[in-house]
Formats: structure tokens, sequence, C-alpha cells
């Protein structure tokens, strides 16, 4: 029998002056298997001001309270009947949210093994049998000031998050619109839409993704991409826009775009125009080692700039230019064919040639 259990648990002095002003509106749930201190306190509570208040001497209830009664805090008894305090803790702990709910333990189990064993379940405080009520209202003040700090804080952290959010969010249209425009810059000459840039980021992007590219790498490709030819910015219209076949030494120079596009894009701290840089650079190396401005083949080729290069051959080839007509889609498809191994990746193709025959690449045709 738990003889201490059937008596008044509490002494009734008044508190003293150092006692703070209370969270009033707390919910507080006290959980004890006597009636007689679940309105002890109840009462003490009331007293203090405190008007949210929940009580039951049914342990197997707890949970089912705690749950629908959200309580800013938890008097919990340990001996109780089965599902004892204990046990209750343990329920508790696994559905307890974000912030957790502090909880204090009621106990005359003074043992250290009793103490370290409810605080290992997640106890932040006891209150030993027999309590004061100054000092029941002063531990339920402490352990709802670190509840509210904790809500505050968290509070706090999601308006940070969402503020970061936005302003990210803010610098990212910014950014994006920058390289739409600067992709745009490089096309004006011969596509003064800017379609044509568009189109390659677009499309080299689902072939990336296509091509199993780590996800963040094909939003990257996606915006560095249209940049491919920003180095045209600096070849003459009297070549760029030639109708006719290029002189030897012409086309040296038409050549030279991809380094004049790298440096551009060079030195830049943000990796989406390192990668630009990379492919204005590269993407008209081949395959077989025969391409500009290096010679390099195969896989010494950055994997964006063989996606790339596919890309925008085959929008080359199917929009008019200045200098030709636009071809059907199935001719451009057969060109790329022949190209596998030689000027283009042979995976590359394939998989361009597959997202090509699902119908995944919009429209195949000029308009």
């Amino acid at each position: 029998m738990r003889n201490e259990s059937r008596r008044a648990e509490t002494t009734m002095d008044e508190p003293g002056p150092m006692m703070r002003t209370p969270r009033l509106d707390a919910r507080i749930l006290i959980v004890d298997d006597q009636d007689v201190n679940v309105r002890l306190l109840e009462q003490v509570l009331r007293k203090a001001g405190y008007s949210k208040l929940r009580g039951t001497t049914d342990s197997a209830q707890a949970l089912p309270i705690f749950e629908e009664f959200r309580p800013d805090a938890v008097i919990l008894d340990l001996l109780m009947p089965p599902p004892d305090g204990y046990q209750v803790l343990e329920q508790l702990r696994g559905r307890m949210p974000e912030v957790e709910v502090p909880i204090v333990v009621i106990t005359a189990d003074v043992t250290s093994g009793a103490r370290q064993r409810a605080l290992s379940l997640g106890a932040i405080d006891f209150l030993t049998k027999p309590f004061d009520h100054v000092e029941v209202l002063l531990r339920i003040a402490n352990v709802l000031d670190v509840r509210y700090c904790h809500l505050r804080t968290r509070a706090d952290r999601i308006l940070l998050a969402e503020t970061v959010r936005e302003r990210t969010g803010g610098l990212e249209s910014a950014q994006n619109e920058i390289l739409d425009r600067l992709a745009r810059l490089a096309e004006f000459r011969d596509d003064d839409t800017g379609e044509h840039t568009q189109r390659v980021g677009r499309i080299a992007a689902a072939l990336a993704r296509a091509l199993q590219v780590d996800e963040r790498e094909v939003r990257l490709i996606r915006r560095a991409a249209p940049l491919h030819d920003i180095g045209k910015v600096g070849i003459p219209d009297e070549i760029l826009l030639r109708k006719g076949p290029l002189a030897p030494d012409e086309r040296l120079l038409m050549q030279g775009h991809t380094r004049i596009g790298a440096r551009i894009l060079s030195g830049s701290p943000f990796r989406v125009l390192q990668l630009a840089e990379t492919i204005a650079l590269r993407h008209h190396e081949r395959w077989d080692g025969t391409g500009y401005p290096d010679r390099l083949a195969a896989g010494s080729v950055p994997v964006a700039a063989r996606i790339t290069a596919v890309v925008d051959v085959w929008d080359a080839l199917i929009h008019e230019r200045p200098y030709k007509k636009a071809w059907p889609a199935e001719r451009a498809a057969e060109e790329l064919c022949g190209q596998r191994e030689r000027q283009f990746d042979p995976e590359v193709v394939d998989a361009f040639l597959e997202l090509l025959r699902a119908g995944s690449l919009g429209p195949t045709t000029a308009g």
C-alpha cells in the first residue's frame, strides 16, 4: 500500500515574493492514480491562475489524452498500477512532437536509480513527495519557460528558413534571367528569337536525365547549355552570317568561338558558369578526336559537352539558319546515326534517339 499517497501531499504555504508571473495559458496534464493527488495539484495550479488543466487517474488513458489535449507540460506519477509511470514515459516519448513536451515526475523514490531511469525515458524534472505548492509552481514555471523558449526558437527558425527561401528564390530567378539574356546575346545575330538556346537547354537536360546524370547536374546543364555559343559575340558578321562555305582561314576564325566563350565565362566561383565554360570550350570536340579546339576524344570530353554537342547539331539541322534550310526530322536523325562513334558519343546518340521515338523532345520541325 502507498500510505503516503493516501493523504494530501502538498503543504499550503503562500508563494514567496520572488515568484515570477507564470504562463497561465499553458495546458497542463496531470496523471496520478490517486484522485486526491490529482485534485490537490489542480487546486494549486488553479489558485495560481492556470485554467487549462486536464487530470486522469487512469494511466492507460494518458497517451490518448496527451494526443487529444496536446499539453505544454505533464505532471506524471511514477508508482501506479500498469502501465506505471515508466511505461507511460516510454509511450509519450514515442509520440512527442518536434518540440518536446516537458514531463515532471512525481515520486517518493529518491534513489539515484529511479531518477536515472526516469531521466533516460524523457523526464526533465522531479517533484518529491511530500511536496509543497510553491515548489510545484516554480518547477512548472521553469519547464514551461523551457517549453516556450523552444517553441519560439522553432518559430524563429521556420521564419528564418522561409525568409532564406524567399530571398534565395529571388536571387535564383534573377540569376536565371541573366543567364537567359546572356544566352540570347550569343544567338541574336542569327536567331534573334533566342529560341535555339532555350531548346538546347531544355533538351540537353532531358537527355542528361535519360542518361541518369545526377539530378543536381541535370539542373545545372539546363542553365549552362544555352551558353554554349556565347563566344559567337566575338565572330564578325561577315563570317557568322555567311551563306556560302567558309575559306580555311575563316573556318579557323569561326572555330575560335569556343575559346572566346570559355574566356568570357572563365573565373567564376559559381558552378553553373564553370559548367557553361566547359560546355562552351568543348561542345565541338568529337568522339573520334578530330574536333576542336584541342582534339580531345571519347571519354576525355566532359559528358555535359557531349550531350550539348548532339542537341546543338540536332536543333541546328531541323531549323532554318542564314546559311541553310531546315532539314526534315527523319533526315536529321539519320545524320546523328551516321555520326555515332565519329562525331558523337554513341551512348548519347542512342539515348537521344530513344527520346525522339518516345516523343519526349517536343516539336521536331521548325515553327
